[in-house]
């Protein structure tokens, strides 16, 4: 597995590296033998370190998890809890998908973009609506099933997951409503 344990504008020591590399391997390998990299990252706010957490799977699920404590190790530890308890919970789920899928994730490229914001609304729509791209990513749409899809977006804490169904290989989305519930948009295919 590889670790990339990272800074921000903060030194972290070669003790709190092995540190984040024993204690996450150890978990990692109590839920999921197989986990492809790790990013650990630490920050400073205000007066407290911050710690996020992401771990991408070789079934191509992404779990991440962000504490914040006064001291790093601290930090870092309830990250580590936060994450232990999603695996936890999505243990049975996770080892069901190593058994039933022979081949990893299959991903496929996608263009992801910022948009800058309006700062005012006008009553009357104008004749050329332009928005102003301020970022520009990269981004992978999984190849899953609707439950693959739903996990995948709690496990990685996202309000909204896009991804290609396996059923019928249309795009999907799985988003969280405001009343908690999971919604599922799934386009219909033109037979025409």
């Amino acid at each position: 597995m590889r670790y990339q344990i990272s800074g921000k504008q903060i030194d972290i020591g070669e003790a709190l590296q092995i540190h984040v590399k024993n204690e996450l391997g150890d978990t990692l390998n109590k839920y999921s033998g197989r986990p492809t990299d790790a990013t650990v990252i630490f920050s400073k706010s205000a007066n407290e370190f911050v710690c996020e957490t992401v771990v991408h799977l070789s079934t191509g699920l992404t779990t991440q998890a962000r504490a914040h404590a006064h001291e790093i190790y601290a930090a870092f530890d309830s990250s580590l809890e936060k994450m232990d308890k999603q695996l936890r919970r999505y243990k049975r789920r996770l080892k069901d998908h190593h058994k039933e899928r022979q081949q990893p994730v299959e991903l496929s490229d996608a263009g992801s973009y910022i948009l800058a914001a309006t700062d005012h609304v006008e009553e009357v729509e104008p004749e050329n609506v332009s928005a102003m791209i301020i970022a520009e990513m990269e981004a992978k749409i999984p190849s899953i099933s609707v439950g693959e899809a739903v996990m995948q977006m709690e496990l990685s804490h996202a309000p909204v997951l896009v991804f290609r169904n396996e059923g019928h290989s249309g795009i999907n989305v799985v988003y969280r409503r405001e009343d908690g519930n999971i919604g599922w948009i799934d386009p219909k295919k033109d037979d025409q």
